[in-house]
């Protein structure tokens, strides 16, 4: 199961970890992000133990959304080292998803 990640876990969840991170910014209200939730999850489910899924609701976290520059939704950004090294901006399938992740593993 995808991880909850706020302003607050960030930083130790996100950039301090050993392991390539997947973050998916959403929100409750946007349609595609609900699109997009079950492909998260089940991306959570593949990688687990290899990679850290998470999510961040963006109207109840604001100062990541803000500090990496979040402006449309649903937005996945890969980290790697606390670094972005990758980014998918709408909806992408399951398959483009699991091959850019596997790419930082």
């Amino acid at each position: 199961m995808a991880l909850e990640i706020t302003d607050q876990s960030f930083q130790e969840t996100v950039l301090n970890s050993d392991k390539p991170v997947l973050v998916d910014f959403w929100a409750v209200w946007c349609g595609p992000c609900r699109m997009l939730g079950p492909i998260i999850e089940e991306v959570a489910n593949d990688f687990e133990g290899k990679a850290i899924v998470g999510k961040v609701d963006v109207d109840n976290n604001q100062q990541v959304s803000v500090d990496y520059g979040i402006r449309n939704i649903p937005t996945v950004l890969i980290f790697k080292n606390g670094e972005v090294v990758d980014k998918i901006v709408g909806v992408a399938s399951k398959e483009v998803i699991t091959e850019k992740l596997s790419a930082h593993l």
